[in-house]
């Protein structure tokens, strides 16, 4: 499994306005962006994101993902944040 077949999942499953994935060997770092996230807790932001890819995590095609969800308006205030 690798980046973009791990983006593929997200968002056939998922309605986000961005996704970003990286991956290191069956580890992956996702960044998800939509406005489903308002009012979310991060838990349920999480297990959001975790369930288009349980049976992939299951097969351990994935073994460990990290995961950063936000909404729109708070992805472009991080992006901000980031070029300083």
């Amino acid at each position: 499994m690798n980046a973009a077949e791990v983006k593929e999942l997200l968002e056939q499953a998922i309605s986000l306005q961005e996704c970003h994935v990286e991956a290191e060997g069956t580890h992956f770092k996702v960044i998800a962006v939509g406005d489903l996230f308002e009012g979310m807790s991060r838990v349920k932001a999480q297990q959001t994101i975790y369930q288009p890819l349980s049976d992939v995590i299951a097969d351990g095609s994935v073994h460990a993902v990290t995961i950063k969800t936000f909404t729109p308006e708070k992805w472009q205030r991080e992006r901000k944040l980031m070029m300083l």
